[in-house]
């Protein structure tokens, strides 16, 4: 039988079991849609991220959820390039071909990556603060609290996501969401997911504390968003949330409520950045099931 590689890489953290795991199977070259699907569901992390070869870019990545693919995933592009500097991978910059672009990912000598975004889009929603605050679970004037100069919005640097700022951080912590209400918004609002965040952060180098529900894509609770870590800073930027004294570098606190704790810097200068850590907590190899596609895996 044929068997593959695969990894799970802890990422946006220094510890292992923390952070967001990602599966990463640094060689899936000849491997057909569907036996993507399949390695995804057995992984049963929210993202595994497949490496092959590029003709664009140093290398090609597609991502699938355990129900889905997606366009683009923050933790496991940092896993795989952290799993690829342990490798022997140098410090440099290098091309990513994804299904939103070529991107640009850089990695330094400690094997801290940092991860181009995609152009930011954003646009403010006409969605009732009754109808956000019954999905997540929250009490509707913590919201319209939090919310005098910055608004529900979606926002999107590779993926979009329904911005919700709250006041404290006991009220992110309570939340108690309905993930047929919450899947139902994001649909209404053509978002991936919904991120909840509040200043009122753990570490007080932190910049927000946040947690994001995408139950439409099989991820309930995500432990740390690389993606809507992103959509947030561009967020922040554009609704002038720090007015002229935006930060140089934006620190977000998740996953805390999942017991996976971990923290994505961001960088919004000329573009968008995500930046992180990974640890390889798994390394071994699975057994590659038969491809029901037309497309036939190399040996």
């Amino acid at each position: 039988m044929d068997t593959t590689r695969i990894l799970q890489v802890d990422a946006f953290t220094d510890e292992p079991l923390a952070g967001n795991p990602a599966g990463v199977v640094p060689e899936a070259d000849g491997l057909a849609d569907d036996q993507l699907q399949r390695i995804a569901a057995e992984m049963a992390v929210s993202e595994t991220a497949f490496l092959r070869s590029s003709d664009d870019a140093d290398y090609e990545v597609r991502y699938f959820t355990p129900t889905q693919e997606v366009d683009l995933c923050g933790h496991a592009t940092i896993g795989s390039f952290a799993h690829l500097h342990d490798e022997g991978l140098e410090a440099g910059t290098y091309t990513l071909e994804t299904n939103v672009g070529v991107l640009e990912i850089d990695v330094e000598s400690d094997g801290s990556v940092w991860m181009s975004q995609d152009e930011p889009r954003i646009r403010e929603v006409d969605v009732g603060y009754d109808r956000v605050a019954d999905a997540l679970g929250v009490d509707q004037a913590a919201l319209e609290g939090a919310s005098d100069d910055i608004p529900l919005a979606v926002s999107s640097t590779g993926l979009p996501f329904l911005i919700a700022p709250i006041t404290y951080l006991s009220d992110l912590g309570s939340a108690e969401p309905d993930m047929n209400a919450v899947e139902e918004l994001t649909d209404a609002v053509d978002a991936t997911g919904v991120y909840l965040f509040t200043f009122d952060a753990l570490d007080r180098e932190s910049t927000l504390h946040g947690r994001m529900f995408a139950p439409g894509a099989g991820v309930p609770e995500d432990p740390v968003t690389g993606t809507a870590s992103g959509a947030v800073g561009a967020y922040l930027d554009r609704f002038g949330a720090f007015d002229d004294d935006f930060p140089d570098e934006l620190r977000l606190e998740q996953g805390h409520y999942v017991d996976r704790p971990g923290t994505v810097r961001v960088r919004v200068d000329d573009g968008v950045r995500v930046g992180g850590r990974g640890v390889t907590v798994l390394d071994g190899s699975l057994v590659v099931p038969e491809s029901t596609d037309d497309e036939i895996l190399e040996a």
